[in-house]
């Protein structure tokens, strides 16, 4: 008998080769939520009948579904890929380094068409019954991550998904042992000129979310009420933000007051894998600019700010570049 509670929850995943189309989960989330739901579009139909105050359950239609869910997760050593190239898209490849046990993922930004997934959620009942709650054709919408003085680089998803079922059967969860997340004493920021970016001090909070314009909501006649796969139908957003204390006012404050580009790359560096490959995660972005803030004195203590910033396309780097080395050699 299982746990009656959300301590007896899973969430398991397997990348789609068509969309919608069930494919048992193969990997397993620990999470400390999943809240995944159908989302179900009703017409009612109206008509006046003398003495019927209430309208008629007779005339109330399904007329067509889909389904939402969200979560947020560290950002581990190891079993991030997939999660990383449903977010940017494209085709990906580990590359071995050094002929070592260390293998580098590379993640650029890319139409993220055919990418979508399975997800499957363990749901229990207080009986210790886990319901398989299987969401179908999931894609990312958005994705944030972030980190801060005393945490872990966190990852949070947006997710749209073509429908719920509740016909498949549930697959026992099996996760990877010894997950390890990122954190912040691994974390480095660099701001500069691409390629020559330099470590900058005094910052506290960092995140970046990248926002994929998806037209979700391609229902067509023939697909029973269901959704066809979403697809990019505006610019991809990338933003962020980083809290800092007032060090020095060449690195935030004067390229936020001149309106001034700059390259920033956000670096993770964790254990050792072999000879000098270490695990390791790299956000590029090679032209942010500054949205705000100017540093103000609002009491006693440290001077502080918090600059928001949105990345452009340089025309010559692409816009975001996500760079993963661990020990998978597969996604």
């Amino acid at each position: 008998m299982g746990i009656g509670s959300g301590l007896g929850g899973s969430l398991g995943m397997a990348m789609e080769t068509t969309y919608g189309t069930y494919v048992a989960p193969t990997r397993w989330h620990p999470l400390d939520g999943f809240p995944f739901k159908k989302v179900p579009n009703y017409a009612q139909a109206g008509g006046l009948a003398a003495g019927k105050m209430v309208r008629r359950k007779t005339r109330r239609v399904l007329t067509h579904h889909q389904a939402e869910g969200q979560f947020t997760t560290e950002f581990y050593h190891v079993g991030m890929g997939r999660l990383l190239n449903l977010l940017m898209g494209g085709t990906v490849t580990p590359v071995v380094q050094g002929a070592t046990a260390a293998f580098l993922q590379t993640h650029t930004l890319q139409d993220p068409a055919g990418k979508f997934c399975t997800w499957q959620a363990g749901v229990p009942t207080t009986d210790g019954t886990v319901r398989p709650h299987t969401f179908l054709g999931s894609k990312v919408k958005s994705v944030e991550f972030s980190c801060e003085v005393g945490g872990h680089l966190m990852m949070a998803v947006e997710w749209d998904c073509r429908e719920m079922v509740e016909s498949q059967t549930l697959v026992a969860p099996s996760y990877s042992s010894g997950l390890k997340p990122f954190h912040f004493a691994q974390g480095t920021v660099k701001l500069g000129t691409v390629g020559a970016e330099a470590s900058v001090s005094g910052v506290k909070k960092w995140s970046l979310k990248i926002e994929r314009g998806l037209d979700t909501e391609r229902f067509y006649f023939g697909n029973a009420g269901k959704k066809s796969e979403p697809l990019l139908n505006d610019f991809t957003k990338i933003s962020g933000s980083v809290e800092v204390d007032y060090e020095n006012k060449a690195d935030f404050a004067d390229r936020f007051h001149g309106s001034t580009g700059t390259s920033m790359v956000m670096e993770f560096t964790g254990d050792l894998i072999a000879s000098t490959f270490f695990e390791r995660v790299t956000f590029k972005t090679p032209a942010i600019f500054f949205t705000s803030d100017t540093p103000a004195v609002d009491g006693p203590g440290v001077v502080n700010a918090t600059f928001n910033f949105e990345v452009d396309d340089d025309e010559t780097n692409n816009p975001c570049t996500i760079e993963y080395t661990s020990v998978d050699t597969t996604l």
